[in-house]
């Protein structure tokens, strides 16, 4: 038995399971089923047709109703398990239906309508995935355009953010000055500051300066966080001032000590806020929304919104690229989430 398993199968009671065993695994099991819940259905939800996306009640797994091709007859029809007047069960083709009268066909003899009353009828249902919602919106939708303007927009946006925040904090926690709380705190104070109230300012800003539709203006007004400044500079007051001594004894400029001896002890804090920077970044909409109007710079979140019609919305669509907008932040959260603990649990120790 390996360690993981002796790991996972430990119980307090030696021969069989304490109570408080019991409540441990029960309240593992809703927290996996609370967080990864929601996720397993979005997946299994994208690739079920929009019919079955409405019905009710719904269904866990992508059901759809199976067709058949009928001679004389363009499209495949839909087939149903029909009870007959002899307690028989006999699978037919349903050709059209009239208020409560269904008429279907033997999708092996055609010829002759067999006309049934509606509650006779059994949709016949099996698992089908619609690889469809995946292919046609890439056929419709510039995927490929979104996806770039994201990318560009996240990584940009994320490196200026992990410069700008980790030279604030190292000013903040390595050099003593008058007012350095006090700045420290002021822009600590800005959190409490809701978006809402700065989306005009900045935006008047944004068109001054001539980034309307550009992606500049996308990336550089949400660079600088107090999130990140806050996170970065706990950590670095845990780094010890003599090896900052050391290396100006030894006559490293101060660019010098931040680039070759900060910035790669404070990796982990980095780290997690490249996380914290890329989930912001990747998942905004409202901003992009409001600088960009034209088509071809739109992020894959505002893309989105294009499935989104006046009369109908194609949900089927907009789960199947949600899922697609979702890999690639899940690819850096699984890349990147060995240093989170590590980075928020030291952040609060000096």
């Amino acid at each position: 038995m390996s360690t993981v398993t002796k790991f996972l199968t430990r119980t307090r009671g030696r021969r069989r399971l304490h109570v408080t065993d019991v409540l441990t695994y029960a309240y593992l099991l809703f927290g996996v089923l609370l967080m990864f819940g929601p996720v397993v259905w979005l997946a299994l939800s994208s690739f079920k047709t929009q019919a079955a996306l409405v019905e009710f009640p719904p269904s866990f797994l992508p059901f759809s109703q199976q067709t058949a091709p009928v001679e004389g007859f363009d499209k495949p029809l839909p087939l149903y398990d029909v009870t007959m007047e002899d307690g028989s069960v006999v699978r037919l083709a349903q050709v059209r239906r009239i208020g409560l009268e269904a008429q279907l066909v033997d999708p092996a003899a055609p010829g002759e309508i067999i006309k049934v009353h509606a509650d006779q009828r059994q949709e016949v249902r099996s698992i089908q995935f619609a690889w469809r919602n995946y292919t046609e919106p890439l056929e419709q939708f510039n995927f490929l355009t979104y996806l770039r303007n994201s990318v560009v927009v996240t990584v940009t946006a994320t490196l200026i953010t992990l410069i700008i925040n980790s030279m604030a904090a190292f000013a903040l926690s390595k050099y003593e000055f008058k007012g350095r709380n006090t700045i420290f705190i002021i822009i600590i104070s800005t959190l409490m500051i809701p978006i809402s109230v700065i989306l005009v300012p900045v935006f008047l800003v944004i068109a001054k300066i001539g980034w309307v539709n550009n992606l500049w203006g996308v990336i550089i007004p949400g660079a600088a966080t107090p999130t990140g400044v806050f996170l970065l500079r706990q950590y670095m007051l845990t780094l010890p001032d003599e090896l900052l001594a050391s290396a100006r004894i030894d006559g490293a400029s101060e660019w010098r000590i931040y680039w070759q001896i900060v910035l790669p002890l404070a990796a982990p804090a980095l780290a997690v806020l490249a996380i914290f920077s890329v989930m912001w970044r990747w998942n905004d909409f409202l901003w992009p929304l409001i600088v960009l109007s034209r088509t071809e710079l739109f992020t894959l979140q505002v893309g989105l919104n294009a499935f989104q019609g006046e009369l109908q919305i194609q949900w089927h669509f907009v789960l199947a690229m949600t899922v697609l907008t979702l890999l690639p932040i899940t690819f850096v959260f699984a890349f990147l989430q060995r240093y989170i603990t590590t980075g928020i649990a030291t952040t609060g120790i000096k």
